[in-house]
């Protein structure tokens, strides 16, 4: 099949001027990376030796003031030595910050065994300082790089070339998908289809606006002639074992990087290994754990949480109460039934927000129902009073569901809490959301809250209840900071 129209001779001869720009920025950022590693250590290293020796005579301290000078090349060896400077681990994930983590047990323990050994004599209180004080300066070091890495990409700089392997429908919703979420750093410039692409949709040369460059015979061309540094194989029969592996040996001279996604949708860490089995790469899918110690752990960690917010936020709750009452008619809080984990209803508890015949007044305002879906949602509900469009604005209305996740009806994270009527509407799929406890935050408020589609809701709530982890909910509260303070998505 030849390529269309001559465009791959077209975009060859525009790479052979193109700079490398993305080993240019790769390069920078490395090196900010390492500075920031050894400023960390340096910083730590320093303030560790005044705090600890700031009485000691000299002829004591001297040992350790060359400690604090190997220190910060010695972190440098450890990072290294953990596959911290990976390039594919920087900008999204949180591999390289467990990297670093690792790197600073690893030498910590090191330097322990090693004073054993050799029975020397190591002040415990500066290596107690020195270690843990660098591993945590040089995380927020790389958070705060990998966060300029974010904007910079939002800019659309930073980001790498990609030639997309699938068919038409696959590709496409990977391209909505990156180009929502620029972070990643993945931009698609070419499209490469089955032979067959020629005959689907009367021969479309674009998939959302990317141009469609040639067939799967023509990857390892295209990606030379257009200077990309990716290749995205989304799973498709023509692309099998032999051909993938044909494709890797082609491209692998030039270190491209080759990812392959799995027919799976929205199922990830923990759950997936490969095993060898009879010589063959086979990928292996545990069940997501719904019962047993973790979700005892989960509960467990959802009443202390509630529990001390309770208590942290008792005088907002009372001046929110009272601005309440104060600005309209009716009572401060609002109560709602809503369908917990695995269908039982519960009543959920909420300051109030609208106007005290809310529930009246919406069959009135479903022809200007903004959402899609089974979802009821209007920008400007005139039922919102306006102390209720400050409250969820930065979703102080929720805070009453505190109450919920201590009476063991809700979860500190979880998916959305869902109307009966809308249950009423749940497919056989959707169904499954109901699983687990709802939350009071989730995947679905850190992602965009009610300016989401049905679709993406229920994706989110359904990736969430096949990926659950305690380290994913802390990271989703953590997150969850962060949208409540901008306010965006709430209405």
């Amino acid at each position: 099949m030849a390529i269309v129209d001559g465009g791959l001779a077209e975009v060859s001869a525009q790479a052979s001027e193109r700079p490398k720009r993305v080993i240019q920025w790769m390069v920078r950022y490395v090196r900010c990376v390492r500075a920031i590693d050894f400023l960390s250590v340096c910083v730590a290293s320093l303030l560790a030796f005044v705090l600890r020796f700031s009485d000691t005579p000299d002829e004591a301290s001297n040992p350790y003031a060359a400690l604090s000078i190997a220190l910060p090349f010695l972190w440098i060896l450890a990072l290294t030595a953990s596959g911290a400077y990976e390039p594919r681990l920087f900008g999204v994930g949180w591999e390289e910050l467990r990297r670093v983590g690792n790197a600073g047990f690893a030498l910590t323990a090191t330097v322990a065994i090693v004073a054993y050994a050799t029975k020397v004599e190591v002040a415990r209180g500066y290596v107690v300082m020195a270690l843990p004080l660098a591993t945590g300066l040089d995380l927020l070091g790389r958070y705060w790089l990998r966060k300029r890495l974010h904007r910079r990409r939002w800019r659309g700089s930073c980001m790498r070339r990609v030639v997309a392997v699938g068919h038409r429908a696959a590709i496409g919703d990977l391209i909505r998908l990156l180009r929502e979420k620029r972070y990643h750093g993945m931009n698609i410039v070419a499209v490469c289809l089955p032979e067959k692409w020629a005959d689907e949709d009367g021969g479309a040369r674009f998939v959302q606006g990317v141009p469609v460059l040639g067939d799967f015979s023509q990857i390892a061309q295209l990606v030379h002639a257009i200077d990309a540094d990716s290749v995205a194989v989304l799973a498709c029969p023509e692309m099998d074992g032999i051909a993938l592996r044909r494709l890797a040996w082609q491209i692998e001279r030039d270190d491209i990087e080759l990812v392959v996604a799995p027919a799976l949708m929205d199922v990830a860490g923990p759950r997936i290994s490969v095993r060898p089995v009879a010589g063959l790469p086979l990928l292996h899918v545990d069940h997501p754990q719904l019962t047993g110690g973790r979700q005892l752990a989960k509960s467990l960690f959802d009443k202390v949480a509630a529990s001390i917010m309770l208590v942290l936020l008792a005088p907002l709750f009372a001046v929110t109460a009272v601005a309440v009452r104060a600005t309209s008619r009716g009572p401060a809080l609002f109560r709602q039934a809503r369908v917990g984990k695995d269908g039982k209803e519960f009543v959920v508890l909420k300051f109030r927000t609208m106007v005290e015949d809310a529930e009246a007044l919406k069959i009135g305002l479903a022809e200007r129902n903004e959402r899609d879906g089974v979802l009821f949602k209007i920008k400007r509900d005139p039922r919102v009073t306006g102390v209720g469009g400050w409250l969820r604005r930065y979703s102080l209305d929720e805070l009453p569901q505190l109450i919920n996740v201590l009476r063991g009806d809700m979860s500190m994270v979880g998916p959305r809490p869902p109307l009966a009527e809308e249950v009423a509407q749940y497919g056989d799929d959707v169904r499954r959301r109901l699983v687990v406890r709802p939350g009071m935050t989730g995947l679905w408020q850190v992602n965009g809250r009610s300016d989401l589609s049905w679709e993406e809701s229920v994706r989110l709530d359904l990736r969430y209840v096949e990926n659950w982890s305690l380290a994913l909910d802390l990271l989703i509260l953590w997150r969850t900071v962060s949208a409540v303070l901008y306010g965006s998505g709430a209405y």
